[in-house]
């Protein structure tokens, strides 16, 4: 199928990303939230990311604004009826992804394509809203969007060979790796990764290291970038722990349940990078 204009819900730190990208690779690219205030801040995100990529010089000026002006942002649901594909980038909440599917799956064309970036919830649920189930995947992308080079595509068994192809192709054409991966709660990265981070807190928790020597231990022993407890900040405290709740009821792990440390300092407004601060607090 042609895809000429893609959808996205939800204008946070996630869809505000996922526009950037989607209107900078060519696309005509609605953006809808609910309220005006998260809507402008979503376009004030793009904006600086459109800036920053010319600052760079990976993007001409002219070429982040000819972007910027494939953005129609709307309050307006029934906007969605001009879409090809609704990228769906929401609260990690079920209920109201649910609630979300069933009313697109209304308003949308019957050949409109839905993909959720869920993390953790499984698609075959979400797919269960709409009457189009062979339209319905997993298109999961990775903070910071325009950095990250990895979307999993998550196809249930009614998933159809079509809409697979469609999303793969679109995601070649955001300059994205996309990887194939069935419909199991929390995919491949964060069913790998959710349980090492918490692990971490764990550690903290139990005295065996401070912030310090855990961030550090990971990155100069396994290479990686950034150690545990500095992801948790960049993913957000409160998005890991939606995510382990849904591994721990999908697959009836409670080690995959968040630990009250993290529940704690959620409570307590330290969300990480987008709150000010949660490990570590912002310079």
């Amino acid at each position: 199928m042609s895809i000429e204009t893609v959808a996205v819900v939800g204008c946070g730190v996630m869809g505000a990303g996922i526009a950037q990208v989607v209107a900078a690779a060519g696309y005509r690219t609605i953006v809808c939230e609910q309220l005006d205030a998260p809507l402008q801040r979503g376009l004030a995100r793009i904006s600086d990311g459109y800036a920053r990529s010319v600052k760079k010089g990976s993007m001409t000026t002219e070429q982040a604004d000819a972007a910027y002006a494939r953005l129609v942002p709307t309050l307006d649901r029934h906007s969605l009826a001009q879409a090809d594909v609704v990228i769906e980038a929401i609260a990690e909440v079920a209920e109201l992804k649910y609630e979300l599917f069933r009313a697109l799956d209304s308003i949308c064309s019957p050949s409109t394509i839905f993909a959720s970036n869920t993390s953790s919830i499984p698609i075959h649920l979400i797919a269960q809203a709409t009457t189009r189930p062979d339209r319905v995947a997993g298109f999961h992308f990775f903070n910071p969007v325009p950095l990250m080079q990895l979307i999993e595509l998550v196809s249930t068994p009614f998933t159809s060979a079509a809409t697979q192809d469609a999303l793969r192709q679109m995601g070649t054409t955001l300059n994205k790796t996309v990887v194939a991966v069935k419909d199991e709660s929390g995919f491949i990265v964060n069913r790998l990764l959710i349980p090492y981070l918490f692990e971490a807190v764990r550690l903290l928790d139990a005295g065996v290291a401070d912030r310090d020597a855990i961030d550090t231990a990971m990155k100069l022993g396994c290479g990686y970038p950034m150690g545990p407890l500095q992801l948790l900040d960049v993913i957000g405290l409160d998005t890991a722990v939606s995510i382990g709740d849904v591994l721990a009821r999908e697959l009836a792990d409670e080690r995959l349940s968040a630990p009250q440390r993290l529940r704690a300092m959620v409570a307590n407004g330290q969300l990480g990078r987008k709150s000010g601060g949660g490990f570590y607090p912002l310079a």
